[in-house]
């Protein structure tokens, strides 16, 4: 049985404020390479041998962006909600519309994997795992004390993988640094395999409001060629709830797998230069640039002409009329100021 990939495409777009918007946020722009994050996303799941076509979820706000970028991918169908719910009900959606055997693997539209190939690897281990009953998710390997992310902690060797002892909120420093030494310990990726009836059952299980409000918008709800347009009352009924708590943490069935796969959410300006071609001094540029004694310098401009001297650990972003300067340790403030919330 093929695997359904199930893309989550949403999101404001402010920590990559000034060049992600909301009308047009992350995975809509070609931030690595010449293919968009959510193209990129789809090319990974785009192997017609291992996976069926895509289920996508976006709002009413992305779809224009989502159908012309998804032309590449054949028999894709689209769900596009009434509202954000978070990602329990996104998924939810998914599951309820697809056979109870399906295996879903839900995958964020705006996360960079250098390595496909051991992507698709994981997904065919989570998969195995996924029809017999496991909800898993992909553990991928730590190789920094990060405090943006959650853990996994592994459990016992399961066949492809492991169960999962508990997963861990994000950390402060000094607990990622132990993280980190143990080597038991994973990121969590958001990116997860699933029967689709077992999900469910789950659901219904930890949270049946949730559940029952998501089953009677796909029962209530209206095909539109291949959209799909759940009932926007039923769907108003839900309280939003990530994945993690709803499900993956309450049941006594979660799995994991691990993926070395140079993988990134590429959530600041500081992940995005980790994730590009650098020079010997670690600066990354796009666009008209002059650097003079820089290291770990990140320019992006869409036409003025930048020249830096003698700095380090700076994001330099220029798009349109807007100008961004940051230190790296502060671009995970961007979303706070007052031009990204404007947008």
């Amino acid at each position: 049985m093929k695997i359904v990939p199930v893309v989550l495409c949403g999101g404001s777009g402010t920590r990559l404020w000034p060049r992600s918007r909301k009308t047009k946020p992350k995975p809509f722009l070609p931030l690595i390479g010449e293919r968009t994050m959510f193209e990129a996303t789809l090319g990974r799941c785009g192997d017609s041998e291992q996976f069926a076509p895509p289920v996508i979820v976006t709002g009413t706000a992305h779809l224009e962006h989502v159908e012309e970028q998804a032309k590449e991918s054949p028999g894709a169908t689209v769900i596009v909600e009434p509202e954000a719910k978070n990602t329990a009900a996104a998924i939810a959606l998914a599951a309820r519309r697809l056979p109870e055997e399906s295996v879903m693997l839900v995958c964020p539209s705006d996360h960079h994997i250098a390595d496909e190939p051991a992507f698709r690897a994981a997904a065919a281990a989570a998969a195995r795992l996924a029809a017999q009953d496991w909800l898993v998710a992909f553990g991928i390997t730590a190789t920094a004390p990060e405090t943006g992310y959650g853990y996994i902690k592994r459990g016992e060797a399961l066949e492809g993988g492991y169960r999962v002892e508990r997963f861990v909120e994000k950390p402060d420093l000094a607990t990622a640094q132990a993280f980190l030494a143990d080597g038991g310990y994973s990121w969590n990726g958001g990116i997860f395999a699933f029967r689709a009836g077992q999900f469910l059952d789950e659901l219904k299980r930890h949270r049946p409001a949730l559940w029952q409000a998501a089953c009677q918008a796909v029962v209530n709800g209206s095909q539109d060629g291949n959209r799909f347009h759940p009932d926007a009352d039923a769907f108003a009924a839900i309280e939003p709830e990530s994945v993690d708590y709803a499900v993956m943490e309450e049941t006594d069935r979660a799995a994991m797998v691990p993926a070395s796969m140079g993988w990134s959410d590429i959530g600041s300006w500081a992940a995005l230069r980790d994730a590009t071609d650098r020079n010997h001094d670690g600066n990354s540029v796009r666009g008209r640039a002059e650097l003079v004694d820089c290291a770990g310098v990140f320019v992006d401009t869409d036409g003025p002409r930048v020249s830096v001297i003698g700095l380090e650990d700076v994001a330099i972003v220029v798009d349109g009329d807007e100008v961004l300067v940051t230190t790296m340790q502060g671009a995970q403030k961007v979303g706070k100021l007052a031009g990204a919330a404007k947008q």
